[in-house]
């Protein structure tokens, strides 16, 4: 109660930033004929990121059956929906007349003579957003049903057992359902993986296909996937070590998940950070002049706080993961992503505004300094994240019971463990006489 509490004071903080952007205008913002793009933008890109580990845990690593995504994907997936929805609201916002915000889709004629340019990334980026949110909101509901229907079993108020019967859609977990189940599970981690690629890539296209220096590099596709790999398994890892603790989840979350997907950050975080390298060498191998000062202002100009941020928090501190204490270690698990989220943020700030704030036009540069209502809008977009987390962890469960079940080893006297006391070990199965086929196999601790 006190978390949402919490949640609740800052999503008010961005109802009424948007109330005043909506009513005042974009002026209420820190923008300038300069710098059109700022933290809007960041934190549209940043969110947009946030919400990648959730399709990458759920699609990618289903099809490659990787077992340990089962006690992290369900949290993983609402995170994504709740991402998307941040996300959302920045371009909505940033068109100024948000209420005409249909005009971005290929309606008939009868909505004027005039249809939206098919050649703009920013289109492209409406079907993107768009196609990834309706994916991933029926992929995680679809892996809801079977743990709805566990929890209409078992609620006790006659409106808790009507809400859920009708959340489960009369699942009965028959041998046909199952069926049905793993079917358009296996369907829609097929459709979702291109997904995982090409949602960032087209986000990233919003400045490949620009001729800004420093936009203007055909590196950006690949290295935004990877950046938002990296920023979303941190968010992922933050969400996750907190429920893990308030809702008593160590047999289900063990210090093996958390050390792969510490591995993980750390690969994605490499990567991030040879792009960086690639992107001065390129600028230095081109002798483009404008090029080569848009990278050396980054790193040596006005915003060089902004630039070193980053580099320090993308690039470095991944590395500590190579040592085995500090990735099995949970505090200084929770501390990295924390960390690794505030330098992909910086990352997306570093390439928005230091490439526009200083153009072809020394006339024209301009700094580039936040108001207090870009600072509400991002601060309460958190609220917002917070908020529905808070309420899908209160009303859902935020592990797949039934896809754990599939891979849970029980301990006769002390509860089930995943593979033993958060080791890993496996352990050979053993199942009491009489006990029906579909009863959860007994695991004894002793054979």
């Amino acid at each position: 109660m006190a978390a949402l509490s919490v949640a609740l004071f800052f999503l008010g903080v961005f109802l009424y930033s948007v109330y005043r952007t909506l009513w005042y205008g974009i002026g209420e913002w820190g923008l300038n004929k300069t710098v059109d793009w700022a933290w809007d933008i960041t934190n549209f890109v940043w969110w947009v990121g946030i919400g990648h580990a959730g399709t990458l845990i759920s699609a990618v690593l289903l099809l490659f059956r990787q077992k340990w995504r089962t006690s992290i994907n369900r949290a993983a997936e609402a995170m994504t929906i709740f991402a998307v929805i941040c996300a959302a609201m920045f371009p909505v916002l940033h068109m100024g007349r948000p209420w005409l915000a249909f005009w971005v889709l290929p309606l008939q004629n009868t909505f004027g003579s005039l249809w939206v340019n098919f050649n703009s990334p920013l289109l492209w980026d409406v079907f993107a957003i768009s196609t990834y949110f309706s994916v991933s909101l029926v992929f995680w509901y679809t892996g809801l049903v079977p743990d709805f229907a566990t929890i209409r079993d078992r609620a006790k108020g006659p409106i808790a057992r009507r809400a859920y019967a009708l959340l489960s859609f009369g699942w009965k977990g028959g041998a046909k359902h199952w069926s049905r189940y793993e079917t358009v599970s296996l369907i829609l981690a097929g459709v979702s993986t291109p997904l995982v690629l090409s949602v960032h890539t087209i986000v990233s296209m919003d400045f490949a296909t620009s001729v800004v220096p420093g936009w203007h590099t055909t590196i950006f596709p690949p290295y935004f996937v990877a950046g938002a790999i990296f920023s979303g398994f941190a968010m992922v890892l933050t969400l996750m070590l907190i429920t893990r603790v308030v809702f008593k989840l160590e047999d289900y979350i063990t210090l093996e998940h958390i050390a792969l997907m510490n591995k993980i950050m750390m690969i994605t975080g490499s990567i991030v950070g040879v792009a960086y390298i690639t992107e001065f060498f390129i600028a230095w191998y081109s002798q483009v002049e404008f090029e080569q000062y848009a990278f050396i202002n980054r790193a040596t100009g006005p915003y060089w706080w902004a630039y070193w941020s980053m580099m320090t928090c993308n690039v470095i501190s991944p590395q500590l993961v190579w040592i085995r204490r500090v990735r099995y270690s949970i505090p200084m698990t929770f501390i990295l992503s924390i960390i690794v989220n505030i330098g992909m943020w910086f990352e997306r700030f570093v390439i928005i505004v230091t490439s526009l704030h200083r153009d072809y036009l020394p006339s024209s540069w301009a700094m580039f300094s936040p108001s207090i209502i870009d600072i509400g809008i991002y601060v309460g977009t958190l609220g917002l994240f917070f908020t529905l987390f808070l309420l899908f962890a209160k009303f859902f469960p935020v592990i797949n019971m039934a896809e754990v079940k599939s891979i849970l080893k029980y301990g006769v006297d002390n509860g089930p463990t995943y593979g033993g006391p958060n080791t890993g070990a496996q352990q050979s199965a053993y199942r009491p006489t009489g006990a029906p086929a579909s009863a959860p196999v007994n695991y004894n601790k002793h054979d």
